[in-house]
């Protein structure tokens, strides 16, 4: 399987932006599609964006449509995620994730996690 690092988290006020990246290792990373999702506490994992594995095709939650942005640089193993006009609904720990075969959409799809990293949005 892919290895997943995110960085990029941290407090941001309302109306802020900030920029997540996850690094990925051990496999072709061209070879999978990627995405984002998050867990705010007490409640489930949730779907936020995802991206097939040519960058041609982007997905979003209605949630964040609009103001979240999926990316990817294949020669540098990386996808992004950057975060605008954030909120504090949008306060989570948020992990990359990674799928071969099938778009990563809902977490029964992901093949590989990440370890999560912390955003948190103060109003």
């Amino acid at each position: 399987q892919v290895q997943l690092v995110e960085s990029g988290g941290g407090l941001v006020q309302a109306g802020g932006s900030l920029r997540l990246n996850c690094a990925a290792s051990g496999r072709t990373f061209s070879n999978y599609a990627m995405g984002w999702f998050r867990q705010a506490p007490g409640k489930e994992r949730e779907f936020v964006a995802a991206i097939n594995w040519s960058g041609g095709s982007t997905y979003y939650a209605e949630s964040v449509k609009g103001r979240f942005t999926i990316s990817r640089d294949n020669a540098k193993n990386t996808v992004y995620l950057q975060m605008n006009t954030l909120k504090p609904e949008d306060t989570a720990i948020y992990y990359c994730a990674a799928s071969r075969g099938t778009i990563p959409r809902s977490p029964p799809t992901v093949g590989s996690w990440g370890q999560g990293t912390q955003v948190t949005v103060s109003s």
